[in-house]
C-alpha cells in the first residue's frame, strides 16, 4: 500500500484533536474503569472509545492498512511488515489519566515495509503534538525541533520504569545514582517526549509495541539511540526492555549495566 505522506500529515492531527475533545468532555462524566493484568494495569471505556474512533478513521481513509492497538490487538505473528502498519496507543498512561488527569498521551506510529515513516505523540493536557519522520524531521506543534545535546549520563536526568528500578534490574540503582537524578512519569509517551526535548538524557523501561512505535520513529529521526540494554536492534513488534537515549548516555548506561552481569 502506498504511503500517502501529505494525507497522513493532514488527517492524523485532526483525529488527535477530536480525541482530545472526547477526553476533556469525559472529565465531567463517570468513567468506566476496569483492571487488566493487575490492579495497577487499568483500562477505561474511554481508552476503547478513542481506539475505536482511530481504527474507524484509519480503515475509512486508508483501507487495507494493518492495525496493532493496545486494547484490541491482533496476533503479532499475523502482521505483514510489507504493508502499511499503524501501531496505536489510545491513552498511554491510563493510571495518570484516571488519578491525575495529566501526564498521558495518545500515540500513533506508522510503518511501511517494516520502516518507520511517521510518529505522532500527543501530550493531551499540554496540547503539544510531537510529529514527524525521517523524510521531514520532527516538529512540536509545527515548529521544527533540533536534535537534543549528546549529554553523558553524569550530566543528565534519567527516566526509568518504576518496577525495573525497584528490582534493580541491569544495576539500575547504581546507574540512577550516577546520573543527576531519576524521573518516573508513568507514561512512555511523556518520558520519550522529555528525551526528545533534551530534558532527559534517556529512558529505560519494558515497552510493548504501542508504547514504543511512535517514539522510536521520532527519537531515531533526531539522532537518538533506540536499542535494547545490551545494544541490539529493537523489533518494534516485540515487547522488550528498551533504552531511548543520547549516544553518550547510552554508552555509559550499557557499560554500567554490563559490569553487573
Amino acid at each position: 500500500m502506498e504511503f500517502q505522506a501529505d494525507k497522513i500529515d493532514s488527517l492524523v492531527p485532526q483525529w488527535l484533536m477530536t480525541a482530545r475533545k472526547m477526553i476533556l468532555e469525559s472529565f465531567s462524566q463517570k468513567i468506566e474503569i476496569e483492571t487488566k493484568t493487575s490492579r495497577n494495569d487499568l483500562v477505561t471505556g474511554l481508552d476503547r472509545k478513542i481506539e475505536q474512533f482511530l481504527v474507524r478513521k484509519i480503515q475509512e481513509c486508508f483501507p487495507g492498512s494493518q492495525i496493532v492497538s493496545e486494547e484490541t490487538r491482533p496476533t503479532i505473528n499475523e502482521i505483514e511488515e510489507e504493508g502499511l502498519l499503524w501501531i496505536i496507543d489510545p491513552i498511554d498512561g491510563t493510571m495518570n489519566f484516571v488519578k491525575q488527569k495529566n501526564d498521558f498521551a495518545i500515540m500513533i506510529g506508522i510503518f511501511r515495509g517494516g520502516k518507520g515513516q511517521r510518529g505522532f505523540i500527543y501530550d493531551v493536557m499540554a496540547d503539544r503534538l510531537y510529529h514527524g519522520g525521517p523524510d521531514q524531521g520532527v516538529y512540536c506543534n509545527y515548529q521544527k525541533m533540533k536534535s537534543p545535546p549528546d549529554v553523558p549520563l553524569v550530566d543528565g536526568l534519567l527516566g526509568v520504569g518504576g518496577v525495573m528500578l525497584i528490582n534493580n534490574k541491569y544495576n539500575l540503582q547504581k546507574i540512577a545514582l550516577a546520573s543527576h537524578g531519576i524521573r518516573i512519569y508513568g507514561s512512555a509517551g511523556i518520558e520519550i517526549i522529555h528525551v526528545l526535548n533534551g530534558q532527559l538524557i534517556g529512558y529505560l523501561s519494558h515497552l510493548h509495541p504501542w508504547d514504543l512505535a511512535a517514539g522510536k520513529i521520532l527519537a531515531e529521526t533526531l539522532g537518538l539511540v533506540v536499542k535494547t540494554i545490551d545494544g541490539r536492534e529493537v523489533n518494534v513488534l516485540s515487547s522488550i526492555d528498551v533504552l531511548v537515549a543520547s549516544k553518550n548516555a547510552q554508552k555509559d548506561i550499557i557499560m554500567m549495566a554490563q559490569s553487573h552481569c
